[in-house]
């Protein structure tokens, strides 16, 4: 089965390493997009968090990048399990890790997920958090 490790992350901590040794997989500059983090009201919070969800989602540019994302994603994922590999990394960086980064790669695990028969580990760097679907 496909193991896809999804993080979330700031620029200013770096790239995160790839742990399954094998190098290579997607990142992703979340950087291009609308930033609520200038925001004082969406300071506290994260890409988690409905108001920033909705912030995000209103003038629809995460949405075009996600679909990008999708399409380069999604053709990856079927070849790597067509041909059996066991580990795609796909990284997603923003300024501080907590917004627009946590935001895309929550949707993507979401995406690949109803999509495929895949394992995803989601990592939430800068936030602490790890979860698997």
């Amino acid at each position: 089965m496909l193991s896809v490790t999804i993080y979330s992350f700031s620029y200013k901590r770096g790239i995160p390493a790839d742990k399954s040794g094998n190098g290579g997989g997607y990142v992703f500059d979340c950087r291009s997009t609308h930033n609520p983090g200038k925001y004082e009201e969406y300071k506290q919070l994260t890409g988690l968090d409905e108001p920033v969800i909705a912030f995000l989602e209103k003038d629809g540019e995460i949405l075009t990048f996600l679909e990008s994302v999708y399409a380069l994603v999604d053709h990856h994922a079927e070849r790597f399990i067509e041909r059996g590999f066991e580990h795609l990394q796909v990284s997603f960086g923003c300024t501080g890790g907590q917004h627009r980064s946590v935001y895309c790669a929550e949707h993507l695990a979401i995406h690949l997920k109803e999509r495929y028969n895949v394992r995803i580990e989601l990592i939430h760097r800068e936030r602490g958090i790890e979860k698997v679907l």
